[in-house]
């Protein structure tokens, strides 16, 4: 069998896996982090430091009674989570999260799909999730259901415009849609303090629009302090108050992985990807492989590299959502076209003039 699709196989195989495996580690941060910041203990019962409280929690919902209420309208309630899920994983696809490496004069990508409108791709797809929610709500024939689903297809409509905004700074500077090009380019030099040397990152070369692209991707997940979509002070759950057992179970996956897809992006944006975290290119050089072997090393120490910048942001979304209330929804409406339109404007035209005079 060709060793490419072989490659492709597996690759696809790790990321779906790694995207799974995502849902019940950010279970339990989410109750340890909300606990470590509420001075609680937190799950505890359940394995050392409550580790499988998650694994008890996911067993509940595969064996959890899943029926289907009476007045709903049926095919679209059922497809809703799915429609919500399948975007989730679809998204990452173009995300690559380490470098190539050559073996017999073949090079294999580590990105399950290369597409020259990297960009393009991730927003097309990410906006089909809002279709699942939207089925929800409607189909759901609950008021509260259907009130979240019209907040949170209002709020994805406002806020994908100026993070679509935001990035086009990123993709002047690189020069490419390619999001290795972008990672390429954050490799470079952008200047010298004494012997140090600054990489050109996203965050040094487009600080506001990275600040944008954070407040937007927390609107586009839901999350606080944007989840109006399920707010429980006013609409109990919002637009999944009709599920239960394994459909509620996938609309909670579809978030969890639209978080890490988030977190890979900004990594790669704004970060520089898979670059090597300092003190990882000392250590390859103290191991010193070279040829394949190398490769395969270095290509390792990279997915390390982006794997733990994604937990950082991951990390960050659960703490702002237990530091920062939430939002209004006027305020809310109101932030993205009246604050965050005008200023991914501004960012754009100053990034023209920094493009033209060759300062980035």
């Amino acid at each position: 069998m060709d060793n490419q699709f072989l490659f492709m196989l597996a690759k696809l195989l790790f990321v779906v896996v790694a995207l799974i495996s995502v849902v019940p580690i950010m279970l339990w941060v989410e109750r340890r982090g909300a606990a470590l910041m509420q001075n609680r203990l937190g799950p505890n019962r359940a394995g050392p430091f409550g580790l499988l409280q998650a694994l008890a929690d996911m067993i509940k919902f595969f064996w959890k009674e899943d029926g289907v209420p009476g007045h709903v309208r049926a095919v679209p309630y059922l497809c809703a989570p799915l429609v919500s899920l399948a975007p989730a994983f679809m998204t990452f696809a173009v995300i690559p999260f380490a470098g190539n490496i050559i073996f017999n004069n073949e090079v294999f990508e580590f990105q399950v799909a290369h597409l020259d409108v990297g960009f393009l791709y991730i927003f097309a797809i990410a906006s089909l999730g809002v279709y699942g929610i939207v089925m929800a709500g409607w189909a759901s024939q609950s008021a509260y259901a259907m009130m979240g689903a019209l907040r949170s297809a209002s709020q994805l409509m406002s806020y994908e415009l100026p993070m679509g905004l935001s990035v086009i700074g990123v993709i002047l500077a690189a020069g490419s849609f390619q999001l290795q090009d972008i990672v390429a380019l954050q490799s470079q030099e952008l200047f010298h303090i004494g012997s140090l040397s600054i990489p050109k990152l996203g965050i040094f070369i487009q600080p506001l629009g990275f600040l944008i692209f954070l407040t937007c991707a927390f609107a586009e997940t839901n999350r606080l302090p944007f989840d109006l979509a399920e707010g429980e002070s006013e609409l109990i759950a919002g637009y999944h108050i009709e599920y239960g057992a394994m459909k509620f179970a996938m609309f909670m996956m579809a978030e969890y992985i639209n978080m890490t897809t988030a977190s890979g992006l900004i990594a790669t944006l704004y970060f520089g990807g898979f670059q090597l975290l300092p003190g990882m290119h000392t250590v390859l050089d103290l191991i010193h492989l070279t040829g394949f072997e190398g490769d395969c090393l270095r290509a390792g120490f990279q997915m390390l590299s982006f794997g733990l910048k994604i937990a950082f942001f991951m990390w960050f979304f659960v703490w702002v959502r237990w530091t920062l209330p939430r939002f209004r929804y006027d305020q809310l409406m109101d932030l993205g076209w009246k604050v965050l339109m005008p200023l991914a404007m501004v960012n754009i035209a100053l990034t023209v003039m920094l493009v033209v005079y060759k300062v980035i």
